[in-house]
């Protein structure tokens, strides 16, 4: 006789309840899959998980975001309207959008998430929140899903020019490059461990130099920032002080 397998319920496992908190409707299956980690999905023995709805999200996300920032402030040049948006659609801030409607408490995690702190974890929050608008534009097109993420990222567009300025270290080792006459920042980065629960580490250094800055996190574009900041922690201290 085969033995029935346990996957761990997450604390509330209707997901209905979190669509007026969301703000639309998404069909059933969709929502389902939107909050299927990877995680829980490998220990279901290999069932569809969220990183294609990730994917399609991000994009989504993205061009609703820049279409906002690009009327909102038709003075600014393209230099602040990226780092902006980087600073609204980035990690930390969705994993703040995510905590303002309880999203973690929706999310089907495997047993070794849920016991580190998953929930609560700025890279499985932003990617759900990329998922679920990722399944509203599949439900409903993109109009309406426009209306869901500029409701859901409203506080953190009034604050755009303000975060543009301290988040994007991407940007801002590029720019102090340039300024320093220093060769282009280049980024070296290695995955490792299970795909359901892969690191990433970045380096950065200026041209064929060598590390000046290095990070781990959960997605390769967090990893690359982290080590942008962490280089820039070195490289002009009273610098990265001021910044959040």
């Amino acid at each position: 006789m085969s033995r029935k397998l346990r996957l761990p319920v997450p604390p509330n496992d209707n997901p209905a309840e979190l669509l007026p908190l969301w703000g639309a409707e998404i069909d059933p299956e969709l929502l389902d899959l939107a909050l299927t980690h990877r995680s829980y999905a490998y220990e279901a023995g290999g069932i569809p998980h969220n990183e294609r709805l990730e994917f399609l999200g991000d994009a989504v996300l993205s061009i609703v975001v820049a279409d906002r920032l690009y009327h909102d402030h038709p003075d600014l040049p393209e230099s602040d309207l990226s780092r902006m948006r980087a600073a609204t659609v980035s990690q930390e801030p969705l994993a703040q959008v995510a905590r303002r409607i309880g999203l973690g408490d929706f999310i089907r995690l495997g047993k070794g998430e849920g016991l580190t702190g998953g929930r609560d974890k700025d890279s499985i929050l932003s990617d759900t929140v990329e998922a679920l608008i990722g399944a509203t534009y599949l439900s409903l097109g993109l109009e309406q899903t426009r209306r869901v993420v500029l409701d859901l990222v409203a506080f953190l567009l009034d604050q755009a020019v303000e975060r543009g300025q301290t988040q994007d270290w991407k940007t801002i080792i590029a720019e102090y490059a340039q300024q320093e006459h220093l060769p282009e920042p280049v980024f070296t980065v290695h995955g490792q461990g299970p795909d359901h629960h892969r690191l990433f580490t970045a380096e950065v250094s200026f041209g064929e130099g060598e590390a000046q800055g290095v990070a781990t996190a959960s997605s390769k574009k967090h990893a690359e920032n982290m080590a942008s900041r962490d280089a820039m922690q070195h490289l002009a201290p009273g610098f990265v002080g001021t910044r959040p």
